[in-house]
């Protein structure tokens, strides 16, 4: 029961960009297109998950036993960077088509702030580690429905009739705004 309200809480209560406001960048960058947007969300659901993982193992069998947990978030940007790094070259030589399709979405992965935070969050928290990967798992999961949701709203105002000076950055920051407000909704759930 635990891990489902951790779920549930990580992608509708507590979402990442609507809640937390981690993310943001890649959200308002990604999120013009529907294909873009999955493609952004299938590599964040795949390099959060992973990197979680091993940021929190690193966390409690490296850096705690030796007195330099204070070294978190150094250590957390280095594995983040590298899994990335290696992540890239291993899709290039076994999946040449997933590489092509993720495009520049896996460098962008590197400086997406939501990924470290997850990370950080996972230790703060003080989850176990079948609950960290839950959670990351979720979050992500969570990122990539907020991607997808704004994806599809920005192709439907293109083809709507909108003020002029609204068009663009003005009505995405309020699409946005009004998509935080829908996921408050949640709060009371659980």
């Amino acid at each position: 029961m635990e891990y489902l309200a951790i779920f549930f809480t990580a992608i509708f209560i507590n979402n990442i960009i609507f809640s937390q406001f981690l993310g943001i960048c890649p959200f308002l960058g990604v999120s013009s297109r529907m294909t873009t947007a999955t493609g952004m969300g299938a590599a964040v659901i795949f390099v959060m998950t992973l990197a979680t993982t091993v940021t929190f193992l690193l966390h409690q069998y490296i850096l705690m036993p030796l007195g330099l947990h204070f070294l978190n978030t150094v250590a957390f940007i280095l594995v983040i960077a590298s899994l990335v790094q290696l992540v890239e070259i291993i899709l290039k030589k076994i999946a040449p088509p997933l590489y092509h399709a993720l495009g520049i979405f896996l460098p962008l992965i590197t400086t997406n702030c939501a990924i470290l935070g997850v990370a950080i969050l996972v230790i703060q928290k003080n989850y176990t580690f079948a609950e960290s990967v839950v959670f990351a798992a979720s979050t992500a999961m969570g990122f990539t429905l907020a991607l997808v949701i704004m994806a599809g709203i920005r192709e439907r105002l293109e083809i709507s009739d909108i003020p002029e000076r609204l068009k663009g950055g003005p009505i995405t920051l309020l699409t946005a705004g009004l998509l935080s407000l829908a996921f408050m909704g949640f709060s009371g759930m659980l």
